[in-house]
């Protein structure tokens, strides 16, 4: 894991990036952590979504102003800028361009704090099953936040229905965009040990957190 006080995930629609993000936040909750959601384009899954067992588990949530509610209207939660002055590990949930570009208003504070960017890709996902339509895209991520990407998680996935085949199918893939990029997969992540590649040292077992897509 990172020893980076920010840890923004971010990626395309449907990568798994809010998986990511809850998991991440909860594996840090005993040193003390807080997760951002700047999720601002898809308020059917989001961050806010797992509010309840994040609070129970003592990480603090920073969620847009209406999450959760019939209103959906993009909003900075004020709170943000209190993660700059805390001692806490902070997670940020970053979705599309427009949280991309919510993510570059922060950019001073985040690098004085020190983060790490992952980069969430999912090989079963269409627009980025290509490696290099993958990594154009964290371009143009990185462009809006004008922050750059530190490592890549591989969250190839098929809800459910994925099989450790799947996810060992993924493998090369994942190499693939990390040459293209110049960035290290830095996990693999995987919903149950069963579906976790053997041999693989890098995997991040996930407990399913949140809504699945699929």
């Amino acid at each position: 894991m990172s020893d980076k006080r920010i840890i923004i995930v971010a990626g395309h629609y449907g990568a798994g990036k809010t998986n990511v993000s809850v998991e991440l936040a909860l594996r840090h909750a005993g040193r003390g952590s807080a997760l951002v959601d700047l999720d601002t384009v898809n308020p059917y899954f989001r961050a806010a979504d797992s509010v309840s067992e994040l609070r129970r588990a003592g990480v603090r949530t920073i969620l847009p102003e209406f999450a959760n509610t019939n209103v959906d209207i993009p909003t900075l939660p004020p709170d943000i800028a209190s993660v700059f002055t805390s001692d806490e590990i902070v997670i940020f949930d970053v979705g599309g361009d427009d949280g991309a570009s919510a993510l570059g208003v922060y950019k001073n504070g985040i690098e004085a704090a020190g983060y790490e960017m992952l980069y969430v890709i999912n090989m079963y996902r269409p627009l980025i099953a290509d490696p290099g339509c993958a990594v154009s895209l964290m371009r143009e991520i990185e462009s809006y936040s004008r922050l750059r990407f530190t490592g890549i998680v591989n969250n190839s996935n098929l809800g459910d229905e994925t099989t450790r085949r799947d996810v060992e199918a993924s493998l090369p893939y994942a190499e693939a965009v990390a040459s293209l990029s110049g960035l290290p997969v830095v996990f693999t992540s995987v919903i149950g040990e069963d579906r976790a590649p053997r041999g693989e040292r890098d995997i991040l077992v996930m407990t399913g957190h949140t809504k699945k897509l699929f």
